[in-house]
């Protein structure tokens, strides 16, 4: 990248089951505090990004009321409807062209206002698949694991110990929605089925919430009080479900090969310090492992179980709780960016790593990780 693109900012809301507040107020808090965090003000916004769906809003043009919380009047300004790291992605483009120097970038979901996997049907092919009734987010994730385990031999018990580090981490913090105080293998296998082998705890959470960052550009970025850099950033969109196989994350190894080229990194496993990965489904964590190079095809069972993605193993994945603990959906992506950005800052609190120089952070959508994006952070 010829500009140095920097994360100067950075806030969350709580995460909530029903938040008491419209999703106007969420952005507007979220919006206000990424601004306090970079020491800036709305007049030193160029331009503003926002994640959000229509369908998940219920209304077209889901963004219009969104231009005043986010800070975008009169401000050159668009949005995404996906995660919110591609959010990211397009307003690190307009920095890159060099004509904006800051970028607002927000995500929000309000689940609390519609069925929460039922805007995942209206991805499927609307001819078959949509029609029959038999998929959804819950029962495709489902269709995923089966086919990763029988493939590789992992075990629910090695899926549940995901969940059960996750939501563990979420005890400290207090964004969380759903924490586990000493969460067990035993407590997830326990948890109601959803759909054989996804249970309740290895699935998402429905939750309203939103989360802001602040981009800048050369001299902005330079003389901010925090930054977290953006050294590479690499995307791939694969086909769609019934047209892949679903017991690797092809596009997840790509757009991660993407980034690594770009940021120079060749070996994975020990030049990432930390990782925040979009893990809707427990076991997609296990299959990231191997996309992102953290362990060889097939072993990310092994690699749960060796204790080194926990906390204070040599790769901690997800110190936050991850998406497991906490899926504003279009926000999801892009919080696992700025909680990337706390830790390389050294401002993650509680769930705070030691010596992270490097980190990684992952945002997906569509079905079954059908499109994945993966950025690498670094401090000075």
């Amino acid at each position: 990248m010829e500009r140095e693109v920097a994360i100067i900012g950075y806030a969350q809301t709580p995460y909530e089951e029903d938040a008491d507040a419209s999703r106007e107020i969420l952005v507007l808090r979220a919006a206000r505090e990424a601004l306090a965090s970079a020491g800036l003000s709305r007049d030193d916004i160029g331009t503003v990004i926002t994640a959000n769906n229509d369908y998940l809003d219920g209304r077209t043009i889901s963004n219009m009321r969104l231009v005043e919380p986010s800070g975008a009047c009169l401000k050159d300004e668009s949005k995404v409807e996906m995660d919110g790291a591609y959010a990211a992605l397009y307003a690190l483009m307009r920095l890159l062209s060099g004509f904006h120097d800051v970028a607002m970038v927000i995500g929000e979901s309000q689940a609390s206002v519609y069925p929460t996997y039922a805007p995942g049907v209206m991805t499927l092919d609307p001819t078959w698949d949509r029609q029959r009734g038999l998929l959804n987010e819950v029962s495709a994730a489902a269709l995923q694991a089966r086919s990763y385990m029988n493939t590789y031999g992992i075990s629910e018990e090695q899926i549940a110990a995901v969940a059960a580090k996750n939501l563990g981490n979420a005890v400290k913090n207090p964004l969380a929605l759903r924490a586990v105080p000493g969460a067990t293998v035993e407590q997830v296998m326990g948890s109601r089925m959803l759909c054989s082998p996804i249970r309740e705890m290895c699935a998402w959470p429905a939750t309203d919430g939103a989360c802001a960052i602040v981009l800048a550009a050369g001299d902005v970025a330079r003389k901010a009080n925090r930054a977290a850099w953006i050294r590479g950033v690499g995307f791939y969109h694969d086909s769609y479900l019934t047209e892949r196989p679903l017991d690797k994350m092809t596009s997840l190894k790509m757009a991660a090969d993407k980034c690594y080229a770009m940021a120079g990194i060749e070996h994975p496993e020990v030049e990432i310090d930390l990782a925040e990965i979009s893990e809707l489904f427990a076991h997609e964590e296990l299959m990231a492992y191997e996309a992102l190079g953290f362990c060889a095809e097939g072993k990310g069972g092994e690699f749960i179980d060796s204790g080194a993605t926990r906390m204070d193993g040599i790769l901690p994945v997800n110190p936050s709780g991850g998406v497991l603990a906490a899926n504003a959906v279009c926000a999801a992506g892009l919080a696992r960016l700025a909680e990337a950005a706390m830790q390389i800052t050294g401002e993650a609190g509680d769930h705070q790593v030691k010596g992270v120089k490097t980190a990684l952070a992952h945002g997906q959508t569509g079905l079954c990780a059908q499109e994945n994006i993966v950025y690498v952070l670094g401090g000075e």
